[in-house]
């Protein structure tokens, strides 16, 4: 005789970026063991193809494609699934401001945490009177990248021109427009390289300001007393 099979619930969240309904349910034992032998790998594309592997298997609403959401969504979803698998709280240890040093560790509810979306965030740079250059959020990999962080080469200066290059979505005047997945990468790191430096902190404002899962804990250093306010931000944050 066959064993029962154990029903799994299924939840329903709202993407930050667009509003749209996802159903989901959480990590089974088989996933939980995908991510873990994926990360003890360190070995980027293996993590990058567990994750993938695990949102996809978990959402459970049709036509959703995981490598073409905002990174944010990606987090925010991560986190839900996660937090329905493990419990409502997570203990994250940090470190005191204060001294730079002493760890304590803190539980936080997870349900508490939230995308914060900054006023100033815009995805539109105006290069000049004429031209403009429209951006989109990370992919897959850049939230991979960020989050769980690989001995992978590169200088942080060429890892940010690539992330930048990747984020390109059109390029465009009144007359005419230039889709950046027509063009190679030569191309776009030349129209990049011709970017001035308050073109280019718009473009880093792009993702300075991009929105993010934050939690702001109060903290107490055991050993001086002091008590201080911390910011997480980031997925890793929250499963340190």
């Amino acid at each position: 005789m066959p064993l029962p099979k154990i029903s799994t619930p299924t939840y329903e969240l709202v993407l930050p970026s667009n509003g749209k309904k996802i159903k989901y349910r959480p990590f089974l034992v088989k996933e939980e063991k995908i991510l873990i032998m994926a990360l003890e790998s360190e070995d980027m594309k293996q993590i990058t193809s567990a994750i993938i592997q695990i949102l996809n298997d978990c959402i459970m609403t049709r036509g959703v494609k995981v490598s073409n959401l905002a990174t944010f969504d990606i987090e925010y979803l991560f986190l839900n699934i996660r937090s329905r698998s493990v419990g409502e709280t997570v203990e994250v240890n940090i470190t005191c401001p204060d001294d730079g040093e002493t760890m304590v560790q803190q539980e936080i509810d997870l349900d508490t945490i939230q995308i914060q979306k900054d006023s100033n965030h815009k995805n539109i740079i105006k290069l000049d009177d004429t031209l403009s250059m429209k951006l989109k959020y990370p992919s897959m990999n850049q939230f991979v990248e960020s989050n769980f962080e690989t001995s992978d080469e590169g200088s942080d200066v060429e890892k940010s021109l690539e992330m930048i290059m990747s984020c390109v979505d059109i390029i465009y005047n009144e007359e005419e427009s230039w889709d950046a997945s027509d063009c190679t990468k030569k191309e776009l790191r030349e129209f990049i390289d011709q970017l001035n430096t308050k073109q280019f902190k718009e473009v880093e404002n792009f993702f300075t300001t991009m929105p993010k899962l934050s939690h702001t804990v109060s903290v107490k250093n055991p050993e001086t007393g002091v008590e201080s306010e911390v910011v997480l931000e980031g997925l890793a944050s929250f499963f340190s």
